[in-house]
């Protein structure tokens, strides 16, 4: 095994659960419904960069002008982000070390310098998308500001970040509940807009795209599915959370966070699709089909449904981008750490980070639009987080008994290639269109 697999990290509050986690993994009799309960929670703080604040933009803008057409979209999506975590979330099972750590292990200096500042650029890129979708909250619920909001933003992050000093327990337990708020926000919009069944399945078992606008909005609900840093971020995550070197316990061990990401990305599905349902529901079947920003459909749900009904819809904004800015500062941590072995306090990180979103704040430049363009950057880095995670799950020598069968190497291929082209699309499209 590595050498520098930490296995002597200090734990504070996490002593419980992996004390509980071994008894699992050494087969001693434990309650069934204990079993599964200390292995959860990487994959909940993966699954918020799968409900930010760019995923409301993309799917109220897909469910607002092509109705349910495009719902089979978010399903083949979900299966596919989930293919990757799962992917993540082994390769540091297997190796005790993060896909940052692999990648300057086994590539030249060169092309790792290279990689680490692409990805810095793409965690700016996430933060400003995740930071301006949380003001935008905090302005439609509050009236706060844009700028006044953003600093309040800030402040909450640190906040959230700094849970990480109590161990990996306490912040996995508050992004799960960020991840619960959401959820329910949307179940209780989905009862206020009695969307139509028969026409959700139809749209489930029959794919297509209503025209050519359908196929790129398609790109861009697909496209921009996986995001890079949590590929990372995830690896990260389960490298040192439970350590075993027993082969058996090792496949155990992977068998139970695949239901963590089962568990955690099914609930991310349901909440995009619950999105792209409620738009459907409410614009669509209006004839309001050109809602393109958040704030438009914050003050169109309104007195279509209620107050309650936008007001939850900012809640869910706040906690879906409060959640998402932290997971996305601590994959900058994880990317710069991994690639250059440099790590600064992660206040400092969060600090430099938030400057850019606050000048877009202060600029008065529009949100949404600002949310589109991080994405298109995101898809930059994709390449650079995709393409080594396949390569190394498929290297017996780096993976070991955790190494991917041929048939998932196939599939882990396929997704990359199309998660790629539909990203290239997006941008060309983008680019052609003007923006």
């Amino acid at each position: 095994m590595p050498k520098d697999r930490p296995e002597n990290k200090p734990r504070t509050f996490d002593s419980g659960t992996i004390s509980a986690a071994e008894k699992v993994l050494a087969r001693e009799t434990v309650p069934w419904h204990k079993r599964l309960f200390p292995f959860l929670g990487p994959a909940f703080i993966a699954a918020v960069a799968y409900i930010d604040p760019g995923n409301f933009a993309t799917n109220i803008q897909g469910g607002a002008q092509l109705g349910y057409t495009l719902l089979w979209v978010i399903i083949i999506s979900n299966l596919m982000a989930m293919l990757v975590q799962i992917l993540s979330a082994k390769l540091g099972i297997a190796t005790g070390l993060n896909l940052a750590e692999l990648c300057r292990n086994h590539f030249p200096r060169p092309l790792v310098r290279v990689m680490w500042v692409i990805l810095e650029i793409v965690a700016i890129a996430t933060d400003l998308a995740e930071f301006v979708g949380t003001a935008v909250g905090l302005f439609l619920l509050f009236r706060i500001p844009l700028i006044y909001a953003g600093l309040l933003t800030a402040v909450a992050t640190f906040l959230v970040l700094g849970l990480q000093r109590f161990g990996f327990r306490p912040l996995e337990a508050i992004i799960s509940v960020m991840i619960g708020i959401v959820a329910l926000s949307y179940l209780f919009e989905i009862f206020l807009v009695k969307p139509e069944p028969a026409q959700i399945v139809y749209s489930l078992l029959i794919p297509r795209f209503g025209g050519s606008e359908g196929v790129l909005l398609a790109a861009g609900i697909l496209g921009a599915t996986v995001m890079p840093h949590v590929i990372f971020l995830h690896s990260a995550l389960t490298q040192g959370r439970i350590i075993v070197k027993d082969a058996d316990k090792l496949k155990r061990l992977f068998r139970f966070e695949v239901m963590d990401v089962a568990i955690a990305m099914t609930i991310a599905g349901a909440v995009n699709a619950a999105m792209l349902i409620m738009a459907s529901s409410t614009f669509y079947a209006r004839g309001l089909r050109e809602i393109g920003t958040l704030e438009e459909a914050y003050r169109t749900l309104s007195p279509i449904l209620g107050s309650a009904a936008g007001d939850i819809f900012a809640i869910a904004l706040i906690a879906a981008g409060l959640s998402s800015s932290a997971v996305g500062t601590m994959s900058g941590q994880v990317v710069m750490q991994g690639f250059v072995r440099f790590k600064i306090p992660i206040w400092i990180r969060r600090l430099v980070t938030v400057l850019p979103s606050l000048v877009v704040l202060a600029l008065g430049l529009d949100p949404t639009r600002t949310l589109v363009i991080s994405q298109v950057v995101l898809s930059f880095g994709l390449p650079f987080a995709v393409i080594p995670l396949v390569l190394f799950t498929a290297n017996g020598k780096i993976m070991g008994p955790l190494v991917n069968r041929p048939f998932t190497s196939f599939l882990a291929a396929t997704a990359t290639l199309l998660i790629l082209a539909l990203n290239l699309y997006l941008i060309y499209s983008m680019a052609v269109g003007g923006g």
